[in-house]
């Protein structure tokens, strides 16, 4: 295959692998959730850039090499490479070497660097919309949110959203299902969290806030000192794979199930500006390829997470749920802090009923078919 069949090919595959992502230059992005018929119309035009090379800076929120969020932001730039032929490189910035891990969404904005790999959770203080794209507490599965981003209107309302602050966002992984986090003493009732220091953030962290819990955000470098040195009482983080790397079980041996963050979203967000001079066909080997690193990221957890849940085993953790005051306590105060972000932003408002909508369909769907084969099972 000649390279101008080859890029015609990935094109299209990009277009019909999810984003719908165009050059804003020329027209506007199509949401094909709404408009399934014209998912080709996009691809007639190709830029072919064989004697100049484009090189974009990526910071991300992770240490260098980090494990799985790290290394697969790492194989997403091998890939674009790869298929670009060498025409673009994604340079990449692990966290405090360009920009500090929690400042990627402001120097993107600005133009400092060209792109960056994080959590849309971490800038809820810009907009508490922002929390939602990440997931909701007793919300939306993996794979719910992916559907309802892809085919139920999430990334277009997360690119409007997005648009006011100069940026472009990309699905950038999902880190699955996550537990409920790490104490040093036992939950054995909602008294026990009373006053709480505990490491949580987004809608989680709200939500923990209403149940007595006094949630701070910190990034990955800081957990564990923080949580050895009495800094905080606990932590959540991932799941297994990511936690056991971490040591938290050797400060904090109750290891709770969770329902705060039951398919969090990641993202690869541009600047919007950056994103809009790139030639067609590199905008498709990006879509393409971050793609393929939302959908392994996801799956990488799943397969990482059931082998070191066998390891935690070995170890002196044990494995918990909470009492069911707790999470009696946690849908009380879910309600209460949606309604009250609701009434303060338009924005939040208009998101939440988007994935209220799509949620509640969801649930009769898989009550009638998952729920049933898990019992079964």
């Amino acid at each position: 295959m000649n390279r101008r069949d080859f890029l015609t090919t990935a094109t299209t595959a990009s277009v019909a692998l999810t984003f719908g992502g165009c050059n804003e230059s020329n027209h506007q992005a199509i949401d094909y959730s709404k408009h399934p018929k014209e998912k080709n119309d996009d691809v007639k035009r190709v830029n072919v850039n064989l004697n100049k090379k484009t090189v974009l800076k990526l910071a991300t929120s992770w240490p260098a090499h980090f494990p799985i969020m790290g290394t697969g932001v790492e194989q997403f730039a091998q890939r674009v490479k790869d298929i670009s032929g060498n025409s673009l490189e994604i340079k990449l910035y692990p966290k405090n070497v360009l920009v500090p891990a929690l400042a990627v969404f402001d120097a993107c904005s600005s133009g400092q660097i060209d792109a960056f790999h994080s959590g849309p959770y971490y800038w809820k203080g810009k907009n508490s919309a922002f929390s939602l794209y990440s997931g909701l507490p007793f919300g939306f599965t993996a794979e719910e949110i992916n559907s309802w981003m892809l085919f139920g209107g999430g990334l277009a309302l997360w690119r409007e959203d997005y648009a006011k602050y100069n940026l472009y966002p990309f699905l950038g992984g999902n880190t699955n299902i996550q537990m409920g986090g790490w104490f040093k003493k036992p939950i054995n009732s909602l008294a026990d969290m009373q006053g709480l220091k505990m490491r949580i953030p987004g809608l989680g962290g709200e939500v923990f806030s209403k149940m007595g819990v006094n949630p701070i955000l910190l990034d990955a470098g800081e957990i564990y000192t923080a949580l050895e040195r009495g800094v905080i009482d606990a932590t959540e983080w991932v799941g297994p794979a990511l936690d056991m790397k971490m040591g938290f079980y050797k400060v904090a041996p109750y290891y709770y199930s969770g329902w705060h963050e039951s398919g969090s979203i990641l993202e690869l967000t541009f600047n919007k500006h950056s994103w809009s001079k790139l030639a067609f066909e590199h905008q498709a080997m990006i879509e393409v390829a971050s793609s393929e690193m939302n959908a392994n990221m996801a799956y990488e957890f799943h397969a990482e997470n059931i082998k070191a849940l066998q390891e935690l085993k070995k170890l002196d953790v044990k494995i918990l749920q909470y009492p069911k005051d707790v999470t009696h306590a946690g849908k009380i105060a879910l309600q209460e802090v949606l309604k009250e972000l609701s009434a303060q932003n338009k924005d939040f408002q208009k998101v939440y009923e988007s994935i209220s909508q799509y949620l509640s369909l969801s649930k009769e769907w898989s009550d009638a078919s998952l729920r049933y084969f898990l019992n079964e099972r």
